[in-house]
C-alpha cells in the first residue's frame, strides 16, 4: 500500500509536486498566521540543511572529476573566458532592465515617511584584493567543512590539474573521483525528492510570519523588483536563447524544477544541485562543463541580487530623497553593479553588500537601505530565482557556442517533463 502511494506520488511531474507544496503552504500560512512559523518552519529548515549537506561534496567531486578528465589547461581557460564574458554581458543587461523598470514604475515616489529597521547596520564591503585572497583556502579541509564554494572550486581544480599532470600514475585516483561524483549525484536525487515538502514548510512559515501589513507600505517597490526580474528572465534570457537558435520554452521547461527550488529557498547555494542536474540531465549540457560553470555561477553570477536589485534600489533611494541622478551616476551604477557582483563573490548577504557598494559609489544616502531590509526575504525569492536562471542560462549558451550542447537532448527531454531537472527515476 505504502509502496503504491510512493510510486504514484513519484509519477506526478516534479514541478507539479513543488507547485502543490507551494500553494498549500501559502494557503495554510495565510489561514494560520504566525503560528505557521512554529509548526512548519522546521520542515523548511530540514530541507535547506539537507541541501547544504550535499552541495559542498557534490561540487568538490564534480569539479575534481571534470578537471581530471580534461586533456589540457587550454580548453578550461577558453571555456572560462567565454563563461565570464557572458556573465558580464547578462549582468549589464540586467542592470539596464532594473534601471528602466524603476524609471517607469517609480517605486520611491509618494511613499510619505518610512521608518527604518531598528537593527539595520551598514555592511562593510571588503576590498577587491581581500576578496581575491579569500579565494585561496589556507586550509582546504576547513573550506570543505564550512562550505566556502569558491575555495572548494579552487582546491578541487588545482587537484584535478595535478591528476592530469600525473597521467597514468593517477589513473585509479581519477577513476575514483568519477565514481565519487556519480555517488554524490545519486545522493542529490534522493535529497531533492524532499523539495515539495521543503517548499511547503518554507512558504507556509514565510507567509504566516510576514502577513500583508509589512508589505503594503513598500508594495510598489516589491512589485518593481518582481516585474524587473520577470522581464529579464522572459525577454532578455528568452531573446538570447532565440539568438542562439534555441527554443526558450524548452529551456524554461527543463529549468523549471531548479527555478522552483531557488524561489522557495532564496539561496543560490542551496539551488546549485538542482541547477546542475537541470542543465546536464535535462537540457543536454556537457556534464564536465556543468561541474565547473554552475558552482562558479552560484558564487559570482547574481543578475537578481547583484544587478537588478542594486539598480532598482538606487533609483528608489534617489526618488525617495528627491535626488536627480546625472548621466555619470547612472554609469557608475551600471559599472559598480557589474564589477561588484564579481568582487563580492562569497561574501555573506550579497544583495545588501551590493546595494551598499552601489549606493556608495553613486553618492546616494546609505540610510535608504534601512527602509527596505524588513521586506528583504520576500524580495529575495524572486531575486534568487533570477540568479539561478542566469546561472543555468549562461552554460547553455556557452555549450551551444562550443559544441558542448546535445541539441537533441535539449529538444527532447525538456519537451517531455521538467521533473527530469531534479531526478529521473528511470536513469541508472
Amino acid at each position: 500500500m505504502i509502496t503504491a502511494i510512493v510510486q504514484g506520488w513519484l509519477r506526478i511531474a516534479f514541478w507539479k509536486r513543488v507547485a502543490g507544496g507551494f500553494l498549500l503552504g501559502a494557503l495554510l500560512g495565510w489561514l494560520l498566521g504566525p503560528v505557521a512559523q512554529t509548526w512548519f518552519a522546521p520542515l523548511g529548515t530540514l530541507y535547506v540543511t539537507l541541501i547544504k549537506m550535499i552541495a559542498t561534496p557534490l561540487v568538490f567531486f564534480a569539479v575534481l572529476a571534470a578537471i581530471s578528465r580534461l586533456h589540457g589547461q587550454g580548453s578550461v581557460m577558453a571555456l572560462s573566458g567565454r563563461t565570464f564574458l557572458w556573465f558580464a554581458v547578462t549582468a549589464s543587461l540586467a542592470v539596464m532592465v532594473g534601471l528602466g523598470t524603476a524609471m517607469l514604475l517609480q517605486p520611491g515616489i509618494g511613499l510619505g515617511e518610512l521608518s527604518a529597521a531598528s537593527d539595520y547596520v551598514v555592511k562593510v564591503v571588503p576590498s577587491p584584493v581581500q576578496v581575491l585572497l579569500d579565494v585561496v583556502p589556507a586550509n582546504p579541509f576547513a573550506a570543505l567543512a564550512e562550505g566556502r564554494i569558491l575555495q572548494v572550486i579552487f582546491f578541487a581544480g588545482l587537484l584535478g590539474f595535478a591528476l592530469v599532470k600525473l597521467g597514468d600514475k593517477a589513473a585509479r585516483l581519477r577513476e575514483l573521483a568519477g565514481e565519487a561524483s556519480d555517488a554524490m549525484i545519486q545522493v542529490t536525487r534522493f535529497v531533492l525528492e524532499m523539495t515539495p515538502l521543503g517548499t511547503f514548510g518554507l512558504i507556509a512559515a514565510l507567509v504566516g510570519s510576514y502577513g500583508f501589513e509589512r508589505l503594503l507600505p513598500l508594495g510598489w517597490f516589491v512589485l518593481t523588483i518582481f516585474v524587473a526580474c520577470a522581464v529579464h528572465i522572459v525577454v532578455v534570457y528568452g531573446g538570447l536563447l532565440l539568438a542562439h537558435g534555441l527554443n526558450p520554452l524548452r529551456f524554461f521547461k527543463g529549468a523549471a524544477g531548479a527555478m522552483q527550488v531557488a524561489f522557495a529557498t532564496s539561496s543560490s547555494f542551496a539551488s546549485m544541485p538542482a541547477a546542475m542536474r537541470a542543465i546536464s540531465d535535462n537540457l543536454g549540457v556537457n556534464r564536465d562543463y556543468v561541474a565547473f560553470a554552475v558552482p562558479l555561477g552560484a558564487s559570482i553570477k547574481m543578475d537578481g541580487c547583484g544587478a537588478i536589485y542594486p539598480a532598482v534600489t538606487s533609483l528608489f533611494v534617489a526618488q525617495y530623497f528627491q535626488i536627480d541622478l546625472t548621466v555619470s551616476q547612472y554609469f557608475v551604477i551600471l559599472l559598480a553593479s557589474v564589477l561588484g557582483s564579481f568582487g563580492t563573490a562569497g561574501v555573506p548577504g550579497t544583495a545588501i553588500v551590493m546595494v551598499t557598494l552601489v549606493l556608495s559609489a553613486a553618492g546616494l544616502p546609505l540610510e535608504g537601505i534601512g527602509y527596505i531590509v524588513a521586506i528583504d526575504r520576500v524580495i529575495d525569492m524572486m531575486r534568487t530565482m533570477t540568479n539561478v536562471t542566469g546561472q543555468m542560462l549562461v552554460p547553455v549558451l556557452v555549450a551551444r557556442e562550443t559544441g558542448l550542447l546535445d541539441v537533441e537532448a535539449f529538444q527532447r527531454a525538456a519537451a517531455v517533463d521538467g521533473s527530469l531537472a531534479v531526478g529521473d527515476h528511470t536513469r541508472t
